[in-house]
């Protein structure tokens, strides 16, 4: 089945399927927009195997225009709406898009570099509700419907080969866990373009419940009102969404009464934050997961119950997903020992966008090569311990950034730390402490460097420390260390 198809499958035609601002839409109005979509897309040509782009907000627009992208049999490439133009030109002749689904506003930031034709939000005003396509537009379930960006915070982005199957498997994986139903109504604060915001996308349509979209994070009052308006039952952020929850909004302080669900994913949150997050939403159940983009979305879940006993483990892998950490030696770890995360399953890409030898890197016959490094202990259960890439030799010694990151959280002032390795002669390298501070918290570089010392062997404790407004973060919500290892660079710390 078309996975356009399967997402609609199970949505009653009055029930709500989405919600604005104000304003909700029904899976019938789903339904006539995607329809009126796919109407346009066919008069511009759009052919099985094209490649369309897609830019702009969360919105029905955008969601109709990726259904019926997919259920063409073409190729829906979300752009994320913080590119420049020039990434934006780069990328659809990378990918020879023919033609752009666009938000009609930002066409004055893009007109310059968007020669292709264009379809806007207007098509979704024809009085004509357009016909929604019959049958079968794939060869197969392995053909792609997506090409999705990766959201790594050090390595160049690319594209992944998101396949109808892929799409599918773990979208079923997800709702088993999860346990989602009807009644489930989720407050996407993520971007769709982000493939962890695609995930909600694709299991609330799924079972037929519905998703509160909004566009940005930026002012959390707002989000955590609209959430008290509309009886959301679910929640989904990445760990700088629940730090500044947590830390600096009046989510402790308010009452949901509807909130069942907690999602996070998308990098480590912190132990001590996971369990102020529990404490805070004593009735919602916390999921913690770990995924990647080159998964689809999720490779493992914690199930709540566990987080008692296994607090800073990311679980095992979800239903129709195997993880194994391997060791250097190729052979599976023993419990206590650290090793790299490999994954198998109906979910994982084929591999990159044209490009065979990044692919190859990390994709071996059928298996993923996630570049996480963690243990296992003796039931299984997988703790990561960083990404490869993160990891700082200290005095000789192997120091997990998260693990210092952590330390500094501990303190209640702390928002959110970010650590890296700047090179120095004495220590090999050296530890940046990056921290934003609680507003009206007066911390100082002693206090964070004492706490530390206080907690951590010497090698792990941070040199210098530097209290930043907010941290430099990517479209998807992740803290980019490259740019904090450029700030270092520029701040004498080379």
């Amino acid at each position: 089945m078309n996975t356009a198809d399967y997402l609609l499958e199970n949505g009653n035609s009055q029930d709500t399927a989405l919600i604005f601002a104000k304003t909700e839409y029904t899976y019938q109005d789903l339904r006539d927009a995607a329809a009126r979509v796919a109407v346009e897309l066919l008069r511009m040509g759009i052919q099985p195997g094209d490649r369309v782009g897609l830019l702009g907000n969360n919105s029905l627009f955008w969601v109709a225009s990726y259904l019926a992208i997919m259920k063409l049999g073409a190729i829906a490439v979300p752009f994320a709406t913080t590119l420049k133009p020039d990434d934006i030109a780069g990328i659809i002749q990378f990918v020879e898009c023919k033609a752009v689904c666009l938000e009609r506003r930002m066409l004055r930031v893009f007109a310059d570099v968007l020669s292709l034709p264009l379809l806007f939000e207007d098509a979704l005003q024809q009085p004509d509700p357009g016909e929604w396509p019959v049958g079968e537009n794939l060869s197969s379930l392995d053909q792609e419907a997506a090409l999705m960006f990766t959201s790594g915070t050090t390595a160049r982005p690319r594209l992944v080969r998101v396949t109808h199957r892929n799409i599918q498997a773990n979208t079923n994986s997800i709702i088993e866990y999860l346990s989602l139903e009807r009644g489930d109504r989720v407050m996407a604060v993520l971007q769709f373009f982000y493939c962890f915001g695609t995930s909600l996308l694709h299991t609330h349509l799924r079972v037929g419940g519905s998703v509160v979209m909004a566009n940005s994070f930026l002012y959390p009052e707002v989000t955590l009102q609209q959430m008290e308006d509309t009886h959301c039952t679910g929640f989904a952020g990445v760990p700088s969404t629940y730090q500044t929850l947590l830390r600096n909004s009046s989510f402790p302080r308010r009452e949901f009464k509807h909130l069942r669900k907690l999602q996070q994913a998308g990098g480590k949150l912190q132990s001590v934050l996971i369990q102020e997050l529990v404490q805070t939403v004593p009735q919602a159940q916390v999921f913690v997961m770990y995924g990647q983009t080159e998964a689809t979305a999720r490779l493992s879940y914690l199930p709540p119950e566990m987080l008692g006993s296994k607090l800073g483990s990311i679980g095992r892998g979800i239903p129709g997903v195997t993880l194994t950490v391997i060791g250097e030696d190729g052979a599976p770890v023993k419990p206590g020992e650290t090793g790299e995360i490999y994954a198998w399953g109906d979910n994982i890409s084929p591999g990159y966008w044209n490009d065979p030898e990044a692919s190859a890197e990390k994709f071996f016959d059928g298996v993923l090569h996630t570049g996480d490094l963690a243990v296992v202990d003796d039931e299984g259960y997988i703790s990561v311990v960083d990404r490869k890439a993160d990891f700082i030799k200290s005095y000789g010694f192997r120091v997990s950034s998260q693990r210092v990151e952590e330390c500094i959280v501990e303190m209640p002032e702390v928002v959110a730390a970010a650590v890296i390795g700047q090179a120095d002669q004495v220590r090999g390298e050296a530890i940046w402490a990056f921290v934003v501070q609680r507003s009206g918290a007066e911390l100082t570089a002693a206090d964070i460097i004492t706490h530390c010392g206080n907690r951590l062997a010497n090698y792990m404790v941070p040199k210098e420390v530097i209290f930043l407004d907010k941290l430099p973060m990517n479209a998807h919500g992740k803290i980019v260390k490259n740019d904090l290892r450029r700030l270092a660079a520029e701040s004498g710390g080379d």
